[in-house]
């Protein structure tokens, strides 16, 4: 997989519930050559999510395929389903000289940090703190019971690996968080146009 140098890779990471999917959303919604690498998964859609657009829902038969072939440049199971990034994918937002997005867990961070070739600014997005995630988790209503307690108590396990990434940003105001990251984007883009 090759990278050129205007294909800036942004990872977003963070524990389930501290807002990386609606931060990338607002990041394509305001740079247009930014595009959002959609993921395989094998979990169900919700309810307001589209196949193409948010995922490709897969089954796992067919994302097991996947792996065997090396189709994935990165790929991870979470809360019993898996989830992947397919290398034709990103090539095709390269090829077309956008920037990549990437809403992925600190696991695929790990993995993609392994092509050096590419031009990656990991950001790692943290709320204030545990309760609040738990109040997010349970005001935006998306899951059940059990799977919120699942991803709280994965929480813990998610934040110790703060280290892989380049920025550490807390999410207490979605406008200020947004803010940093378009200064971090800004920043390494004139880093690579040397402005």
């Amino acid at each position: 997989m090759k990278s050129n140098d205007e294909s800036i890779m942004l990872i977003l990471s963070s524990p389930s519930g501290a807002g990386k999917t609606t931060i990338t959303k607002k990041i394509q919604q305001k740079y247009q050559n930014f595009k959002i690498s959609v993921s395989h998964t094998t979990r169900k859609p919700r309810s307001n999510e589209v196949d193409g657009v948010d995922y490709y829902f897969t089954s796992n038969e067919e994302f097991k395929k996947l792996i065997k072939d090396n189709k994935f440049y990165e790929y991870a199971k979470i809360f019993d389903n898996y989830y992947g990034t397919s290398k034709k994918s990103v090539q095709e937002i390269i090829n077309k000289k956008n920037g990549v997005l990437f809403d992925i867990d600190w696991q695929g961070t790990q993995q993609l940090s392994k092509f050096k070739e590419l031009n990656l600014i990991k950001i790692f997005i943290l709320p204030p703190d545990k309760d609040e995630l738990k109040n997010r988790l349970i005001s935006r209503n998306q899951d059940l019971r059990e799977v919120v307690d699942k991803r709280l108590s994965s929480y813990d396990q998610d934040i110790m690996h703060w280290h892989d990434y380049d920025y550490i940003i807390i999410n207490d105001n979605l406008e200020n968080c947004f803010k940093q990251i378009e200064s971090i984007i800004v920043s390494t883009k004139n880093k690579i146009f040397k402005i």
